[in-house]
């Protein structure tokens, strides 16, 4: 594939990956706080209001990671651990019955997707035009 090509769809790519967490935190975690950490009390998670800030941060932190290739590894393991919670805690489609469980089924997927997609940045990194890229080069060309 041409370079510049596979370096400009890593970028889309990684923004097109990104977008669900950060508009997560910045359009619905950090201005309904209150609202959203009393939903996950009422969903059983314990300590709602920590567990909300540090999902706030796993989620800007690790988004960011993987939007700039910046430690991605990191990041995607950031949002690994965010999806694995947040598909325990508030998609656990077998305690639900009737047309619920369809619903909660397709976000439990959705999840399943998303953490694949976080195992295989682990596995692979972020790809062409990153930052991790370029700190790679910068090491190999000091040694």
């Amino acid at each position: 594939m041409n370079p510049v090509v596979q370096g400009l769809l890593t970028v889309v790519g990684r923004l097109l990956i990104v977008t669900i967490f950060l508009m997560s935190a910045l359009g619905n975690k950090i201005p309904q706080f209150s609202g959203v950490a009393q939903y996950m009390a009422s969903e059983g998670v314990p300590a709602p209001q920590v567990l909300l800030a540090g999902a706030i941060v796993f989620l800007i932190v690790g988004g960011l990671s993987i939007l700039l290739g910046l430690y991605a590894r990191v990041g995607a393991v950031l949002l690994f651990t965010f999806l694995v919670l947040a598909t325990y805690f508030f998609h656990d489609f077998w305690t639900f019955e009737g047309e619920a469980v369809q619903g909660q089924m397709i976000h439990f997927m959705k999840n399943l997707s998303m953490m694949g997609t976080m195992l295989f940045i682990m596995a692979v990194g972020s790809g062409p035009w990153s930052l991790d890229q370029k700190l790679a080069r910068g090491e190999t060309a000091a040694s």
